[in-house]
């Protein structure tokens, strides 16, 4: 074998690879940098120490990295929509100290994807009209603003469940619910209501029109997501006191065999889907795939 002439075969490979990364890597900037300007117009929302600087490059990222041919622009409110989600997520989880704080959450949501004006007193649902605005101003909206508002009304009230099944757990000593009923709550990993956002936002006639398929594959992703973050995240959420798929089961490797199985039921979904959407198909494999590596290190809260 000439080895003289690796080099000049292996450097062209390796410098457009790295190139490409640093092109993404670009896009998540302008996405991290947008993101928190956005935050500091919401101090109420996001001044807690999990909203670190480190969680807005980790959404950015992961965007970008989903759909790396879109642009900033296109991303800006793909990005924003994680961010509500968060912010959701933290009301719920863990500013909430009653039910009667989690409903005020949930009714504000709800009435905001309706079409109500947020009250004054609702930095949530400020920023959640911002994104329904937004969205409004695309026309496909008309015919796709209830599949929007569908994928937000699940979202809200999965997080308002698992608050539920924590709450009667640490005060009556409640059974946990069951693996399947946990991972059937998956909305409240707040993935399926980004993506509605982000195809309507983004998607062509052909995505619009598939929609529905879509948001089939879609949930499949979440539940996937759902069990590689509970994975990577078991210690955290056995801190702050959030339940996991691994205080569900016996076993870990009942989990990693639920995984393995929900993606190829993603494959078996997503093969239809490349033909006429093919970019589509391609953001959530890409999903699976950087959460896959992304949580072998880490995850995007900050600290507590």
């Amino acid at each position: 074998m000439n080895v003289s002439t690796r080099p000049s075969a292996v450097l062209p490979d390796q410098l457009s690879a790295a190139a490409e990364q640093g092109r993404i890597c670009a896009l998540a900037a302008k996405g991290q940098r947008d993101l928190q300007r956005h935050a500091a117009r919401y101090p109420d929302l996001f001044s807690g120490r999990p909203f670190d600087g480190a969680l807005f490059s980790n959404i950015a990222l992961a965007i970008a990295f989903g759909a790396p041919w879109c642009t900033a622009e296109q991303l800006r409110l793909t990005n924003r929509a994680v961010l509500w989600g968060f912010a959701l997520d933290w009301r719920i989880d863990y500013l909430a100290k009653s039910r009667a704080d989690v409903d005020r959450v949930v009714a504000g949501a709800l009435a905001v994807a309706d079409g109500a004006s947020p009250d004054a007193d609702d930095p949530l649902g400020r920023l959640l009209a911002e994104l329904r605005d937004e969205l409004a101003g695309v026309p496909a909206f008309a015919e796709l603003g209830d599949a929007w508002r569908g994928a937000v009304h699940r979202t809200v009230t999965a997080m308002a469940r698992e608050w539920d099944w924590k709450t009667a757990r640490e005060r009556d000593g409640a059974p946990l619910p069951s693996f399947a009923e946990y991972l059937d709550n998956a909305d409240n990993l707040a993935c399926t209501v980004v993506n509605v956002a982000h195809w309507i936002w983004t998607g062509d006639a052909e995505t619009h029109r598939r929609l529905d398929r879509l948001v089939t594959v879609s949930d499949e992703v979440q539940r996937v997501l759902r069990l590689v973050n509970d994975l990577a995240s078991y210690e955290r959420d056995l801190q702050w006191g959030d339940l996991n798929a691994l205080l569900l089961v016996a076993d870990r490797a009942e989990v990693d065999q639920r995984i393995v199985e929900l993606v190829e039921r993603c494959n078996e979904l997503l093969a239809p889907l490349t033909g006429g959407c093919p970019l589509q198909a391609a953001y959530l494999a890409r999903q699976i795939g950087f959460s896959s590596g992304f949580y072998r290190s880490t995850d995007f809260w900050g600290e507590r």
